[in-house]
C-alpha cells in the first residue's frame, strides 16, 4: 500500500514540472521579441502636415475635410543632405501622386508659325530720274502693270542741254579729223582728249549708245533722245506724261523685278532665340489654292515693335511665276533651328519661382532634393536644362507644389536652427 502512495505521488511531481515548463514556453512564444536593434525599427514621424496646406499640421495621424491622410514628417537624419531636402514615406508618395521622368539628351526642333505679308524686294526696285531738265515728246510705256524688260525703250526726251552736248561731240569730232595730222603730238593728243570728254559728257547724260553711234555716222544733232529701262520688271509707278516738264527731281518710272519677293513676319519675343537666318520657311496663300512656296528667313531686325513686341523679320521667296503679288496675306511656318544633344526634362518638372527655376531631384526612394537649374528653350512638352542637371538624372514631374511646400519649411527651419556667432 505504501508502494503505491509513493508511485502516485512522484506521478503528481512529474505532471507539475511538465505543466510548469509547457506553460513558460507557450507564455514565451505569444510574448513580443523586444531584441529587434533600433536601428531596424520603423521610423517615428515628427507631427503630420495637412497635404494642402503645410501650416496645417498634427502631433497624430489625421484626415482633412477632403478625406486626404495628413503627410508624415520625420527628422532629417542625413547633414550632409542639401538644404530643403525632404523625405516622404512610400505610401505618401504614391498616393499624393509623385511622378519621375528621367533627364536624357535629344534634339528640341519646333515650328513657328505666324502670318505675313508679301511685299516688293527692295533689291529689285528701279527707280528712274532723267539726268538733265526737258520735255517729254513721246511716251512709249504709259500704264502701271506694265511688263517691260532691260534696255527697253520707255520715252523720247528733248532736253537743250543734250542738243549742245550733242553739238559739242559733233566740233570735237571734227576738230579731231583736221588736227590728226599735224606735226605736234600735243596738239593730237588735245585734239583726242576733246573728243573722249564730249563723248563722256554723252555717256554720262544716259544718251543710248545706239543714238551716239548714229550721231557718229550721221553727224546731225538729234532734237530727241531715248531714255530706257535699267532692268526688267513689272511698272509699279508712271511718274511723267506726254508735254510734261521733267527735271532730276522728277521720277519718270518705278520698276520691280517680281521674280524674288519679300514676306514680312512678326516674331514673338518668346520665339526670338528659335529663329536664324538661313532657317527654312514655307507660305500659303489664299489666291494660290494648294500651293506652298519655299524660301528662306534672310533678316531679323534689330529693334522690337513698340505697340506689339513683336521683332519683324524678313522671309525670300522665288517668284518666277509671278503668282505671289505685293500685299497678299500668307501662312508662314518658319521651321526653326534644331537645338541638338542638349538635356531636357519635361516642362512640368520646372517649378518657376520668382527669380529661379528649380526642379526635385530624386536622391533615394522617397527623398527629393531642390536643385536650381538653368532654363534654355522649350519645345513639345519638353525643356532644356543648360546647367545643373546630367543626362540620366531622376526629377520630379508631378506633385511638386507640395514637395516644394515642404522643401520651404525644412529649408526655412533649418535656417532657424543654424547656431548665431556673437
Amino acid at each position: 500500500m505504501s508502494n503505491r502512495s509513493s508511485l502516485f505521488a512522484v506521478s503528481i511531481a512529474i505532471a507539475l514540472v511538465i505543466g510548469l515548463g509547457g506553460g513558460y514556453w507557450y507564455a514565451n512564444s505569444r510574448m513580443p521579441d523586444h531584441s529587434v536593434s533600433i536601428s531596424d525599427a520603423e521610423p517615428v514621424p515628427l507631427y503630420y502636415r495637412h497635404p494642402m496646406d503645410p501650416e496645417i499640421t498634427s502631433p497624430v495621424p489625421a484626415k482633412g475635410s477632403m478625406g486626404m491622410d495628413y503627410i508624415p514628417v520625420y527628422a532629417n537624419d542625413d547633414r550632409d543632405a542639401p538644404a530643403g531636402t525632404v523625405t516622404i514615406d512610400p505610401v505618401t508618395v504614391q498616393n499624393i501622386g509623385v511622378r519621375t521622368a528621367i533627364a536624357e539628351r535629344r534634339t528640341l526642333t519646333r515650328e513657328i508659325h505666324t502670318v505675313g505679308r508679301v511685299d516688293y524686294n527692295e533689291q529689285r526696285i528701279a527707280r528712274l530720274h532723267p539726268k538733265t531738265q526737258g520735255w517729254i515728246e513721246e511716251l512709249r510705256i504709259g500704264t502701271t502693270g506694265a511688263s517691260i524688260v532691260d534696255d527697253e525703250i520707255l520715252l523720247s526726251i528733248y532736253s537743250p542741254q543734250l542738243v549742245s552736248s550733242q553739238q559739242e561731240y559733233l566740233l570735237a569730232l571734227k576738230n579731231f579729223e583736221t588736227l590728226s595730222s599735224s606735226p605736234f603730238e600735243d596738239v593730237r593728243r588735245g585734239a583726242e582728249d576733246l573728243v573722249a570728254s564730249s563723248l563722256d559728257r554723252l555717256r554720262l547724260l544716259d544718251v543710248p549708245e545706239h543714238q551716239i553711234e548714229m550721231l557718229r555716222e550721221n553727224r546731225e544733232v538729234m532734237k530727241l533722245l531715248h531714255i530706257h529701262s535699267p532692268a526688267k520688271g513689272i511698272v509699279v509707278n508712271v511718274g511723267a506724261r506726254e508735254g510734261q516738264f521733267v527735271t532730276p527731281q522728277t521720277e519718270l518710272y518705278m520698276i520691280a523685278d517680281f521674280s524674288a519677293v519679300w514676306v514680312f513676319v512678326d516674331v514673338f519675343e518668346e520665339e526670338l532665340p528659335w529663329v536664324h537666318v538661313g532657317d527654312e520657311a514655307e507660305i500659303r496663300v489664299t489666291g494660290v489654292p494648294g500651293t506652298i512656296f519655299r524660301g528662306r528667313l534672310t533678316y531679323i531686325y534689330p529693334y522690337a515693335e513698340s505697340r506689339t513686341r513683336t521683332i519683324k523679320a524678313r522671309l525670300e521667296f522665288d517668284n518666277s511665276e509671278l503668282l505671289l503679288k505685293p500685299d497678299m496675306f500668307a501662312d508662314v511656318t518658319i521651321h526653326a533651328s534644331p537645338q541638338e544633344n542638349v538635356v531636357v526634362v519635361p516642362s512640368e518638372a520646372v517649378v518657376r519661382s520668382g527669380l529661379r527655376e528649380q526642379v526635385f531631384l530624386v536622391r533615394a526612394p522617397g527623398k527629393f532634393e531642390p536643385r536650381q537649374v538653368v532654363v534654355g528653350l522649350s519645345s513639345g512638352g519638353l525643356t532644356e536644362i543648360r546647367s545643373g542637371l546630367e543626362a540620366g538624372d531622376q526629377v520630379v514631374v508631378s506633385a511638386q507644389f507640395l514637395i516644394d511646400s515642404e522643401s520651404k519649411l525644412r529649408e526655412a527651419a533649418a535656417k532657424m536652427q543654424e547656431p548665431v556667432n556673437d
